[in-house]
């Protein structure tokens, strides 16, 4: 047995230790229905379900309401408009969708939900009122549309991601379902994920808060609020999406593009220091693992969608009750239980495979003044740098055509490394914005800003 296939496998006391998860979230919840699955290594290796029904139980191709959960499928058709070059985040939403009032708010804002949008559309509940009731952007937005300055804070927003709805219909000119029919559910395989639902799925259900009765929600078609919240969808299909937005798929996203949407934007409100927001994907800190999804509700269902990118495991939990069932706290329950209980094995090291000459030159330690560096090349072609036995500024670097180097993560993220060579083309020193990195600490032959005392190192007296 390979270590990939030993990946896959769970032991039967992780299997039984999944199954009492879900029957607790249940039973504590007073949910008619629970049905989970764990993705590893873009696998199903678990799946599973509990029910009030004797016998019976949903499999992980019953489809329930998965609420704001579309809010991410959302993200990801704006995500490949900006990819196509027809957009950058940073442009006011007017630019591409003048007159709705909101036309000073970036793309980014909406996506991250810090446009200072309302939360909600005035009038009726929206969740459980017609969606007649709101026929155009005016009505969703209402005559003060914005809670806060716009760029300013966090503040959770419906009405933001219908106008993200509404661009992705103004830019693809078809409607927004079937746009993303076409260009994120078809190549993924999500058949079983609609606008509407369709058999087998689950029905709404409130249960009351002091008896052991319940009785059915409405379901409400959403309209133009659809981007935020329209979505029915099965584990399984929502198992395949966690695995493109762990490792993404060319044919939708990179995995660049989808690793942004999982990058903070938005900080975290006072209070709830342990989440943020990035570009259509809420970020959680829970067991000190960090987790990037999306939770939803709609009146009758709750839902989550995890990942932790560190572990490649990823859980969805889907339930047919109002409220009781904390669906995203039982999902990173899940991806704990796995993760702690059978840590993934190491990808096999390799050797790097690139044609070109390898090069060493960089390679080793270096001296930013006395603090000890050392550079790593990877097999990927990338570089590592960071310091050497204290903490401080690691950051990883992607290659370039003309010999340089970026920055992709930390303090130096965008920031051009250079190779600075002599004369007779041996590597003198490192430029890295302006940082001189030497083999040595201070090292006389290099251009160190501020110079070095000619007296070179010595003791005292």
């Amino acid at each position: 047995m390979d270590a990939l296939s030993e990946d896959l496998e769970l032991l039967p006391v992780t299997r039984r230790a999944l199954s009492r998860r879900i029957a607790l979230a249940q039973s504590e919840g007073r949910a008619p229905s629970v049905v989970a699955a764990v993705v590893r290594g873009g696998e199903v290796i678990w799946e599973g379900s509990r029910t009030c029904v004797e016998g019976h139980g949903p499999d992980g191709d019953v489809q329930y309401r998965i609420g704001s959960i579309t809010k991410t499928f959302t993200a990801v058709l704006v995500m490949r408009l900006r990819d196509e070059g027809l957009l950058e985040l940073s442009d006011p939403l007017g630019r591409h969708l003048p007159g709705t009032g909101a036309d000073e708010v970036t793309i980014a804002q909406l996506l991250a939900h810090t446009g200072g949008l309302a939360a909600e559309t005035p009038g009726a509940w929206w969740e459980r009122s017609s969606a007649e009731l709101r026929p155009g952007l005016a009505e969703v937005l209402g005559e003060e549309p914005f809670k806060q300055v716009p760029g300013r804070r966090h503040h959770y927003s419906n009405p933001g991601y219908t106008l993200l709805g509404s661009l992705v219909e103004a830019l693809r000119g078809k409607p927004w379902e079937d746009a993303l029919r076409a260009e994120v559910l078809e190549p993924l395989g999500l058949e079983r994920t609609s606008g509407q639902p369709r058999a087998p799925h689950a029905g709404g259900w409130a249960v009351h808060p002091w008896a052991d009765v319940m009785m059915p929600e409405p379901s409400e078609d959403l309209g133009i609020m659809a981007a935020a919240g329209q979505l029915w969808s099965t584990a399984r299909d929502l198992a395949r999406f966690a695995a493109f937005l762990t490792h993404g798929d060319e044919r939708v996203l990179s995995v660049a593009s989808v690793r942004e949407m999982r990058t903070a934007e938005a900080p975290a409100e006072t209070g709830s220091e342990d989440a943020g927001y990035g570009l259509g994907t809420q970020l959680s800190v829970r067991g000190g693992r960090r987790l990037a999804g999306h939770g939803g509700s709609l009146p009758g269902f709750v839902a989550g969608l995890w990942l932790s990118e560190a572990d490649d495991v990823a859980a969805i939990v889907l339930a047919n009750c109002t409220s009781g069932v904390p669906a995203s706290t039982v999902a990173a329950d899940l991806i704990g239980i796995v993760a702690e209980a059978e840590p993934r094995f190491p990808e096999p090291w390799r050797p790097f495979r690139e044609a070109d000459r390898v090069p060493l030159e960089v390679c080793g330690p270096w001296y930013w003044g006395t603090a000890a560096h050392v550079v790593r090349l990877k097999a990927d072609g990338s570089l590592e740098l960071g310091p050497v036995g204290v903490s401080g500024r690691a950051a990883r670097f992607r290659a370039e055509p003309d010999g340089s180097w970026t920055g992709l993560t930390g303090y130096y993220a965008g920031e051009t490394l250079q190779a600075v060579r002599r004369a007779d083309g041996s590597v003198s020193h490192l430029d890295l914005g302006s940082f001189v990195f030497t083999r040595e600490p201070y090292d006389p032959e290099a251009p160190v800003p501020g110079g070095v005392d000619p007296q070179g190192w010595r003791g005292i007296g």
